[in-house]
């Protein structure tokens, strides 16, 4: 299992970090004996890192994680936890939670602690209750070790957080899609210029990036028809500068012997690889069936239409032709905010920067979204 240094801290951690937001369920929890098998296979196959949260299977993975682990020595591994700040509203609150977490956990104390899902919003908060002060006073008592954020913003948000103060590390969300979404590359490169070490969280797309349409993943069987598709967007995630730990919140042994698979033997990717990811970046972006950029210059909406919404579906369809996917998205927009909705009045199109011709665009995936078997 390759290993990556992290040289700010002292410490070593696994590329691969286990992420335990989506383990196997059973009657509606979490299928207890199949998950510490996944965690055992990977305890024994060298992953040291693993990642849970306050929230994560509805309470139910910090206390899951922690039992399972503790049959190891708790020196052979990292435990990674977050604070929910959409859940504190004193200091009194971050106390409560944390002591919580730990019980939780079963630990006396946590190795990477982050404030959970910071966004500009969030960070308001965060410095108005002295959050900062709190857990910088953990650090001091030894109850965490290391202390950064995970984030989900726009990258001016993030410029503004990762310049505020010397963070130990910080967990983003990176895929080869998505390179200008919310911090993007661009905060991968504002990290290394500040040495922040980066954790990745998200590197398949919830999935999206492992099962893609079948003329698309011929371009990467032609290159290596003995590596599946999740395998090359883990090898483009472990490439990026600055990566550390790349978290995979993996649902089934399969995915976990994949993994170990490609972490095992980590090859960065070549100068022709890289290419051939471009490539299909661009591939399946060229499938899009519109270029909504989800600015919102749109709306409101007189009608109610939630156009950006409606348009994500849309062109997710088309480009990674998940019908399930689709469908299921599909059904959880509210019948009001749906495409039928819109009564031709043009006002969105008077504001829309890319020119896109909303009506027109409306009318036709409404059809084509209804359509889907």
């Amino acid at each position: 299992m390759q290993k990556r240094k992290f040289e700010n801290l002292g410490a070593e951690a696994s590329l691969l970090g286990f992420g335990c937001m989506r383990f196997p369920m059973k009657d509606g929890k979490i299928d207890e004996a199949e998950s510490e098998r996944m965690l055992d296979r990977a305890m024994q196959a060298g992953v040291n890192y693993y990642d849970t949260a306050y929230p994560y299977h509805d309470g139910e993975s910090e206390p899951f994680v922690g039992k399972a682990l503790k049959k190891y020595d708790r020196e052979s591994f990292y435990l990674a936890t977050k604070l929910p700040i959409w859940k504190l509203d004193s200091i009194e609150d971050v106390d409560r939670i944390f002591n919580d977490q730990l019980e939780r956990l079963g630990v006396d104390y946590v190795d990477f602690y982050l404030l959970h899902a910071v966004d500009m919003e969030k960070w308001k908060k965060i410095l108005e209750l002295g959050i900062l002060d709190y857990c910088d006073n953990l650090k001091k008592e030894g109850k965490i070790r290391y202390f950064g954020f995970s984030f989900h913003d726009e990258y001016e948000a993030f410029e503004e957080i990762i310049s505020y103060r010397k963070w130990d590390f910080v967990q983003l969300q990176l895929n080869y899609i998505d390179i200008r979404e919310q911090a993007g590359l661009r905060g991968v490169e504002l990290c290394n210029k500040l040495g922040v070490p980066i954790i990745v969280m998200e590197p398949v797309k919830g999935g999206t990036l492992a099962k893609l349409p079948d003329e698309v993943e011929a371009k990467f069987r032609a290159a290596d028809a003995d590596a599946t598709t999740a395998s090359w967007a883990m090898r483009w995630c472990g490439t990026l500068e600055g990566v550390k730990v790349i978290l995979s919140g993996m649902s089934t042994m399969e995915q976990v012997e994949d993994n170990l698979k490609t972490f095992g033997d980590f090859k960065e990717l070549d100068e022709s690889e890289k290419s051939l990811v471009q490539d299909v970046a661009d591939t399946l972006n060229s499938r899009m069936r519109n270029g909504c950029t989800d600015c919102r210059y749109c709306m409101p909406c007189p009608a109610g239409v939630n156009i950006p919404a409606n348009f994500d579906r849309w062109n997710k369809y088309a480009v990674y032709g998940n019908a399930e996917d689709a469908k299921n998205r599909w059904a959880n927009l509210k019948d009001e905010e749906k495409a039928h909705n819109c009564i031709g009045c043009g006002a969105c199109e008077t504001k829309c920067p890319q020119k896109i011709s909303i009506r027109e665009d409306l009318a036709k995936l409404q059809i084509e979204m209804d359509a889907i078997k």
